[in-house]
This record gives structure tokens, sequence and C-alpha cells, in this order.
């Protein structure tokens, strides 16, 4: 009688209080794991030595970026991130291939380091000029960044003390104000033909921060020396204005409390006939070790020294081939962090 009625209750596991508890518990325990497993697929599946696309919704907008993983890539070994910006009308592999002909690939590949090119909503950047953003088109992309590196630090093993930003135009604007905006998680910047817009001109970073301008001398669209943003079909101040390069960093040597002097570089002019020389000038040892500098391109226009003459030089000016901006943008950012 005893072995039948064991028999009985195995075969019917339900009516006994414990089989409810197992059979309540287990699923769960498969859901738990099959939840984890997803989260972290992002790092484990994605390809190493190229772009692998991925897709957020982010306040209500579906949100793309390409993350590309160097060779030696490793989740176990923190890596540093830098975030390129693309300019309006662009996309991000636009930046990576085009704008800086493969160099931003390049280096994040010899550097061994995380690039992430993200692509701004209608292929433009909300870098807090009312001129170009109204509120109807108003997308939360300082947001939408902050969410991109928390991922890049729990999905992939990112160095949230080597977080960076760098951009181009409207993505050069944009990464200004990631300076303003995330300074507590950015640890350097570096925009390429742009300086502080008149609309962010009152904003102070949080923290201290590093930043390079990278910056042509005759750039027919953003003026050097400050004024309209002069975008064709777009007059009259239309796309806001801008601060000269100078009066920039001035504003950010008093952001990160600069008191050594200037030092400056002996110009640089290995291409003579490229029609473009470089000077580099940097204020160093400033508040918890921040540095402000410039990349000042003499003959250089809107364009990415070391990468591609997108258009022509009647609209953009000269691409310079003196540098590598690609590669000195990131020695930059790789001599700063946030410790």
């Amino acid at each position: 009688m005893g072995m039948k009625i064991v028999v009985n209750n195995l075969l019917k596991p339900c009516n006994h209080p414990k089989w409810d508890w197992i059979l309540l518990i287990v699923p769960l325990f498969l859901f738990s794991l099959n939840s984890c497993s997803k989260q972290d697929d992002s790092s484990t599946t994605d390809e190493v030595g190229t772009y692998n696309t991925k897709t957020i919704l982010h306040d209500g907008v579906q949100r793309t970026y390409h993350v590309y993983l160097p060779n030696n890539y490793n989740i176990t070994t923190p890596s540093p991130l830098v975030l390129a910006l693309h300019g309006g009308s662009g996309t991000g592999m636009n930046l990576a291939e085009v704008i800086s002909a493969g160099t931003l690939t390049d280096a994040a590949e010899s550097k061994n380091l995380i690039l992430v090119v993200p692509d701004g909503k209608d292929k433009r950047w909300n870098d807090g000029r009312p001129e170009i953003f109204g509120n109807d088109r108003m997308y939360d992309d300082v947001g939408f960044i902050s969410t991109i590196i928390d991922d890049m630090i729990n999905d992939y093993g990112v160095d949230s003390n080597r977080v960076y930003a760098t951009g181009i135009s409207n993505g050069g604007y944009m990464s200004i104000r990631l300076a303003m905006d995330l300074s507590n998680k950015i640890a350097a910047v570096a925009p390429v033909t742009a300086q502080i817009t008149k609309a962010m001109e009152s904003e102070i970073p949080e923290f201290p921060i590093s930043i390079m301008f990278v910056n042509g001398e005759d750039d027919p669209i953003v003026p050097y020396y400050g004024g309209c943003i002069d975008v064709p079909l777009f007059p009259n101040c239309s796309r806001g204005e801008v601060l000269s390069t100078e009066e920039s960093i001035e504003k950010f040597k008093g952001y990160n409390q600069c008191i050594n002097p200037l030092e400056t570089e002996p110009i640089i002019d290995n291409v003579p006939n490229d029609g473009t020389s470089i000077e580099i000038s940097k204020f160093k040892g400033c508040e918890r070790g921040t540095e402000v500098s410039l990349i000042k391109v003499i003959g250089g226009g809107h364009t990415w020294p070391g990468g591609g003459q997108y258009y022509g030089v009647n609209l953009i000016g000269k691409v310079s081939e003196e540098i590598d901006a690609s590669a000195l943008i990131f020695d930059f950012f790789l001599s700063h962090s946030k410790n």
C-alpha cells in the first residue's frame, strides 16, 4: 500500500503544496535567466573590427547608434569610450566613413578604444540653439547620449572615468552642450569647426572638463572670429551666432580655473601644397588636471583635418593634410580621466 501511495503522489504532483511552489518557482527562475541573457547579449554577440548597429527607444522616440569594437576588445578590461557626433544633415556612419575618411575608425582600432557614432533625429542634434530647434522639434539628445553612456558601461565594460565626446559642426556644438550638461559623466570633449553658441554662453559645467577646439581659421560657415553661422539658404543669422574661438577658450579657462601660462608649439607645415598649417596651443594643469587646448588650422575650412574633402573648397574650405585630427583628439582624450 505504501508503494502505491508514493507512485500516485508522483503521478499527481500538483495535488501537493510543495510541488505547487516548485512548479511556480522553476519557470520564474528560467525566465530570470533568459532575461539576463538578453540583457547581456549585446557585448557577447557583437562583432569586433566592425560597426554594430543598435536601436533603443528613448523618450518615446526610436533612436539608433553604431558601436565599433576594436579587434583587441575584451569585456573584462575596462575600455575608454569615444562618442563622435555628425554634423547637420549627416549620419553617424557618414562621419565615420566620409567626413573623417575612416580616420576615426583607424584611431579607435590603433588606440584600442570603443567608438560610438550615434544618429541625430532628423539628421541633427539639439545643441541648444532655439534658432534651429523650435519647441515642435525638440528631442532629448542629452538624455539620449546619457543613456548610451550608461548602456555602454553596463553592457560593454566601459571605464566610466574615461568617457569622451567629439563632433563636427552641429555635432561639435552638441559636444560643447554635453560638456555643459554631462560633465558628471564625460571627462573631455573635442569640438571640430565649432565654438560656444550665443544660446549656450551663460551655461556653466557642473565639474571641470577638458576641451580641445579644432577650428579652421578660414571656415566659411562657422566664423573663427565669431558672428553669424553662415549656412547657404539660411541668411540673417537664422542658424544662430557663435562666440569667437578665443572667447570660447576664455570661457573654459574660467570654468576650469586655468592659471598656468599658455603653451604654444611650433607651427606644423609639413605638407606645403595643401594650403594649410597647424598651430597647437594649450593651457595645462587646470583644476582637477583639466586642460584647455586649441588646434588652429591656418587656412583650414569647415572640415576634419586628415579627413575627406566632402564638398567643394568653395563651399566648405580646405581640408588640412598636416595632421590626423582623429589620432590627436584621441591622444588628448586618453591623457585625461575623471579620476
